[in-house]
């Protein structure tokens, strides 16, 4: 399942650099996370660096993108040109 970053962001900055994806963006008041792009770090780390560093637990899961770990792997291989 992709995150998702919810309107308590305060836009501290600290989740942009974590993303091994480049998925986190500054959307047009917050930030926001392509979820195209966010695989929850799988592939990259054992949980997702933007959650842990996130000063407000205001990023959670997109019940609009559900996905397995094996669909995330996926991704991550799609991402990281793995899938060939």
């Amino acid at each position: 399942m992709a995150l998702l970053i919810n309107s308590k962001c305060i836009n501290c900055d600290m989740c942009d650099p974590e993303c091994p994806n480049e998925a986190i963006y500054m959307g047009e008041k917050i930030y926001e996370i392509d979820p195209n792009k966010c695989t929850e770090c799988v592939g990259h780390y054992d949980t997702p660096t933007c959650v842990s560093v996130c000063p407000i637990d205001c990023i959670k899961p997109d019940p609009n993108h559900k996905e397995d770990l094996d669909a995330l792997a996926e991704k991550f291989l799609r991402l990281t040109g793995q899938d060939k």
